[in-house]
């Protein structure tokens, strides 16, 4: 049996990582590099690092903890790709084949593509037919409306496209994107569990793998997404930043509940000078 992937996320806004919560608060909590060389070391399946800066600028402004103040985004992730040992997806202001080039040519292993899927229409299916399916995301952001109905949210989750989640995923399968990355707006950073019902539907509607994402505020809530959905992923950005070896925690919570992860285990810990702790 595939193992389901347990996936954090980290959200970069203008070079530092926060914690955001309705796609409209954002908490600075860090250096990206320290983070990502954490969760790393911490034995996640994978990384998904999503650039979600709505302007141009980037930097630490934390020149006195001696950290390299990149001020671009490649810069960023070419030094950030250095200290991830796992599969690394990079999304955020992709708009260019170009732009997915420079990505994976950084360090990038998959690259997750949003509003650009909308706004130029065939992009998905240019980037698959030239790079692989195997390396491209279709990122979906949805929020409940005023009808009551679900739709899709592009440009960081400011501008709906009238289009319904199910909808937009089976048309992202059929551009050639080989997952889908399924995150509720309405649940960001409110700690209440996964959409199940949407995940489920979602799941259902394509045979390509979907990665959940949004509310996860227990371990439990990724145990309720195994047991409920039919989701391949589950991912969260919050939840992983507060304690130490939070992806082995979460990872043995998991697998002590007889869920299909990967079975915990810890890395020696390395810092960048090749001290061992």
């Amino acid at each position: 049996m595939l193992k389901t992937r347990i996936i954090p996320v980290v959200l970069v806004k203008n070079g530092r990582v926060v914690q955001s919560k309705g796609f409209k608060r954002h908490q600075v909590l860090g250096n990206a590099t320290s983070i990502v060389w954490r969760l790393s070391n911490w034995f996640s399946d994978e990384l998904i690092y999503l650039d979600i800066s709505r302007e141009e600028g980037y930097s630490l402004n934390r020149e006195d903890l001696n950290y390299k103040n990149h001020d671009n985004i490649l810069d960023i992730i070419e030094e950030v790709s250095r200290k991830c040992f796992m599969p690394l997806t990079i999304g955020g202001r992709i708009k260019t084949l170009e732009d997915v080039y420079l990505r994976l040519k950084k360090g990038a292993d998959k690259v997750a593509i949003n509003s650009q899927a909308f706004l130029k229409p065939g992009f998905i299916k240019s980037c698959s037919q030239e790079l692989g399916s195997q390396c491209i995301i279709a990122s979906i952001d949805y929020k409940r409306v005023e009808d009551g109905k679900n739709e899709v949210f592009i440009d960081c989750g400011r501008k709906g496209i009238e289009v319904e989640p199910v909808e937009w995923a089976r048309a992202m399968e059929a551009e050639g994107a080989g997952e889908i990355l399924l995150n509720s707006i309405d649940r960001d950073g409110r700690a209440k569990g996964y959409d199940l019902e949407m995940i489920e539907q979602v799941s259902s509607a394509v045979s390509i793998p979907v990665i959940a994402q949004g509310g996860v505020g227990t371990w439990e809530h990724f145990e309720q997404g195994i047991e409920h959905t039919r989701a391949k992923a589950f991912a969260a950005a919050n939840i992983f930043q507060y304690t130490e070896n939070s992806v082995y925690n979460a990872n043995t919570y998991l697998y002590d509940k007889g869920c299909p992860v990967r079975i915990p285990l810890l890395k020696t810990m390395v810092d960048d000078k090749g001290v061992i702790s």
